[in-house]
C-alpha cells in the first residue's frame, strides 16, 4: 500500500495535477474576498449596469465567505470529478493497469491508493486556498475565527471527497476516460436531483454547506447528519469501487 501511494503521489506531481489543483484554489481562494469588496465598483465600469451597482448593498463578511464558498465550491467540485474520473479507467484503456497488478499489489490497495493521493492534493490546494482567503478577508474586512475557518475549509474537504469518490466510482465502472466522465456526469446531476428534496438537502453536501459558513461566522448549529451521510457515501462509492474492481478482467 505504501509503495502503491508514493507510486500514485509522484504521479499526481508529474502529469501537474496537483499544480493545477493547486492553483486554481490558491487563486479563488484569494480572488473571493477581493470580489466580494470590490464587485460594486466593478459593476461601476460595466456600461448600463451603473444602477445595479447603485442598489447593492455594501459588501460585509458574510458576503467574503459566501464568495469564498461559492467559487471553491464550484470549480473545486469540477476538478474532483474531471481528476478522478481517469484515474482508474485511463489505466484500464492504456493497459498499465494489467502491468501494475501482475505485481504483488492488491486491487483494493491499488485503488485506495489512488484516493489517498487525490485525497492529500485536495487538502494541500484547499490549505493554500485557506491562507489566501483568511488573509485577504483580515485585510479587507475583519479577521474571522481561526479555528472557524479551518473547520470550514475541512468541511469543505469531505465535500469535494464526495465528488471525488464517485468520480472515482465511474472510473472503476468504465473502461475509458470518455465513458466514466459520462458516468460521471450522471452521478452529480442525480446527486442533484435527489438534493432539490429539502429534507434530502439538509442531510447531504447543502447541509455540509450551510454548516461550513456557519463555522467560518462563528454562528448557526452544526449538521453532524450531514457530515455523517457526506461520509457515508464517500465510504459506499469507494468499497463499491473495490468490490466491482475485484471482479473485473483487465
Amino acid at each position: 500500500m505504501k509503495t502503491a501511494f508514493f507510486k500514485e503521489w509522484l504521479e499526481q506531481r508529474r502529469t501537474h495535477r496537483l499544480l493545477l489543483i493547486c492553483v486554481v484554489f490558491f487563486v479563488f481562494g484569494l480572488a473571493s474576498p477581493l470580489l466580494a469588496k470590490f464587485m460594486p465598483e466593478i459593476m461601476k465600469t460595466v456600461p448600463g449596469a451603473e444602477f445595479i451597482a447603485d442598489i447593492i448593498p455594501a459588501p460585509t463578511l458574510v458576503d467574503a465567505v459566501t464568495q469564498y464558498l461559492k467559487n471553491l465550491t464550484q470549480f473545486g467540485l469540477l476538478l474532483a470529478v474531471l481528476v478522478a474520473m481517469g484515474m482508474v479507467s485511463g489505466e484500464k484503456d492504456k493497459g498499465t493497469a494489467a502491468l501494475v497488478l501482475a505485481k504483488p499489489l492488491s486491487r483494493t490497495a491499488f485503488l485506495l491508493a489512488k484516493a489517498a493521493a487525490l485525497a492529500l492534493c485536495f487538502a494541500i490546494a484547499l490549505l493554500l486556498a485557506a491562507v489566501a482567503g483568511w488573509y485577504y478577508t483580515f485585510l479587507l474586512f475583519e479577521p474571522l475565527p481561526v479555528g472557524g475557518w479551518l473547520a470550514m475549509n475541512g468541511l469543505l474537504w469531505v465535500y469535494f471527497g464526495v465528488y471525488a469518490a464517485l468520480g472515482l466510482l465511474a472510473s472503476t465502472l468504465s473502461r475509458t476516460p470518455l465513458t466514466s466522465g459520462g458516468l460521471a456526469l450522471g452521478m452529480i446531476i442525480l446527486l442533484a436531483l435527489v438534493e432539490i428534496i429539502p429534507a434530502a438537502k439538509d442531510v447531504l453536501t447543502g447541509g455540509l454547506l450551510a454548516w461550513a459558513a456557519n463555522l467560518a461566522l462563528g454562528a448557526g448549529e452544526p449538521a453532524w447528519a450531514a457530515l455523517a451521510v457526506c461520509l457515508g457515501v464517500i465510504a459506499a462509492a469507494l468499497a463499491a469501487c473495490v468490490l466491482l474492481f475485484r471482479r473485473q478482467e483487465l
